[in-house]
């Protein structure tokens, strides 16, 4: 799966109840440098996110990683974090945040801000120009001495980044599911955090990041996305000024994901690490299959939650009825799709001593979805949580953000609305083709005892 830039297309125009309008335009400001944008008078507050995409590689993962922190730091209008806290207090308190994604094998590095909507404030008091000015600034000009990125912010938050990267132990049940990535796709770049790791983090210095900051502002496609209420046009016209600067060389525009469709075995690999920890950490990865070579998003969502996706349809999922609550085998069980990579994974905490009992229940669960041995409350619930959580979103402008970017990379034109319409219309046919190639590919148990590795 490849990043499709060729999505230029018409506007498309939705809304949930009468009075609510979305409007959403696509264009190119410039070359590779992409602008969504989504114009509504529903929400208070405005939401502007600007993002270099760049190849996930655990080589500069971590380089990645660190740049838009050390970016954040200061300008050279606004040198340091007092300063530009001004400016953003002058703009009623706007908020502007380093935000760091792995999308798939890409990796998404940048700023995302929010802002009082201009429609909400006096006559000429929108501070729009301005933030679009800032996040130019923070990007193209930040603060630097002989034209190097300063030592003492890179050292700075190159040991944030450390203890943020030491600190996902601490979360065992993140920590469990980071691991069976990354065991799972020894040879895919998915595998690699979107933090990087922590030697290839500690050797990074101000010179190689300096280096490595004008490579990827020549090289790569930048994904810029606003939702608030000011016209798409102004919008364009303030972010173009505001980029004018920004180098071009020739674009990485074959970034993208390899999905693959098979298990690396025959049978499921297995994983097990010992930790000092009282409940056991079980997670199962699966690979979508045949699935994914014309992905059905609407029909995958609700299969995840028929099986046992979290959301609106989470508690009367299989997983969680089945072997949560009557077979008490598990404190919490859950399934997560990811639609980008093509891979599911299965979540509990368990027991230790119940291990095996809650493999073959998980199994019998997935068997089931596979087989359509479920039923039509079953489906009828999980399409209503699916398309809950869809028509959710166009509540909340940081998820329209997340969700737009995402569905850009795709090169997908459909709106939560959109999305949540077509999870209605899935049939049980819709569900088992979803399903039907889905098989385990490795599974990772966190276990009590020494701390030792053991594999099979």
């Amino acid at each position: 799966m490849t990043l499709d830039s060729d999505i230029l297309g018409p506007v498309a125009i939705y809304s949930r109840s009468e009075g609510e309008r979305m409007e959403r335009t696509r264009r190119e400001l410039m070359p590779g440098v992409y602008l969504t944008c989504l114009r509504t008078d529903k929400f208070k507050t405005a939401v502007l996110s600007v993002h270099l995409l760049t190849a996930l590689d655990r080589a500069t993962a971590s380089q990645n990683a660190l740049l838009p922190g050390v970016l954040r730091r200061g300008t050279v209008a606004s040198p340091d974090m007092a300063a530009l806290a001004a400016r953003l207090d002058g703009m009623y308190g706007a908020h502007i945040e380093p935000s760091v994604r792995k999308i798939g094998e890409i990796q998404a590095i940048g700023f995302a801000a929010d802002f009082v909507d201009g429609a909400c404030l006096p006559a000429g008091d929108d501070p729009l120009e301005g933030m679009t000015a800032l996040m130019g600034e923070l990007l193209l000009a930040p603060n630097t001495r002989g034209g190097l990125l300063l030592p003492r912010y890179v050292d700075g938050e190159r040991e944030k980044l450390l203890q943020d990267i030491r600190a996902r132990i601490n979360d065992r049940e993140a920590y469990a599911n980071s691991r069976l990535i990354e065991l799972m796709c020894p040879g895919e770049t998915y595998g690699v955090d979107a933090l990087g790791d922590e030697e290839t983090a500690r050797a990074v210095g101000y010179v190689a990041l300096t280096r490595h900051y004008r490579a990827l502002l020549a090289a790569s496609p930048i994904e810029i996305f606003y939702c608030g209420s000011a016209p798409a046009e102004r919008v364009a016209a303030a972010l173009t000024d505001a980029l004018a600067t920004l180098p071009r060389g020739e674009l990485a525009m074959d970034i993208g994901t390899d999905v693959r469709l098979n298990t690396v075995e025959e049978a499921p690999r297995s994983f097990t690490e010992r930790m000092d920890v009282d409940q056991g950490k079980l997670v199962l990865g699966y690979r979508l299959g045949d699935a994914m070579e014309e992905p059905d998003m609407a029909a995958l969502r609700v299969m995840n939650a028929l099986l046992g996706g979290g959301g609106a349809a989470y508690v009367n999922s299989r997983l969680f009825v089945n072997v949560r609550e009557r077979m008490s085998l598990c404190y919490y069980v859950h399934s997560a799709l990811d639609p980008v990579k093509g891979l599911m994974t299965v979540s509990c905490g368990i027991d230790p001593a119940n291990c095996e009992k809650t493999l073959a229940a998980i199994g019998r669960q997935v068997a089931a979805v596979k087989d359509g041995d479920f039923t039509d409350e079953e489906l009828r619930t999980a399409r209503t949580g699916v398309s809950a959580d869809m028509l959710a979103l166009t509540d909340e402008p940081e998820g329209l953000e997340r969700f737009w970017l995402v569905q850009d990379l795709l090169g997908l034109d459909y709106g939560p609305e959109e999305l949540a319409a077509l999870a209605e219309d899935v049939t049980r046919v819709d569900v088992i083709k979803a399903a039907a190639g889905m098989e385990c590919d490795a599974v990772y148990f966190l276990s009590g005892g020494e701390d030792e590795d053991e594999s099979d």
